[in-house]
């Protein structure tokens, strides 16, 4: 069975996250039923991308043979403001 989007679901935000730490991170979304987002974004990198509005950013610190969850960021905190 193919499910789709909810309609609130598809109203989406631009988003930008900066990675400050010195180590490599692993951000996740997965509060959204039938849709799912993970990347792996580099220290002092940025990463833009859309996310329905009502979507957490998770980010995963890396460590040695571990990865710690620590933060989770509502996407509308992170989304671009128009110039």
């Amino acid at each position: 069975m193919i499910k789709t989007l909810e309609p609130q679901q598809t109203k989406s935000t631009f988003c930008s996250y900066s990675n400050p730490s010195p180590r490599v991170q692993v951000v996740r979304i997965t509060n959204v039923e039938n849709w799912y987002f993970e990347r792996v974004v580099f220290p002092k990198q940025t990463l833009v991308f859309d996310a329905p509005r009502a979507a957490h950013l998770e980010i995963h610190s890396s460590e040695i043979a571990t990865a710690i969850q620590v933060d989770c960021i509502p996407c509308r905190r992170l989304a671009v403001k128009a110039a």
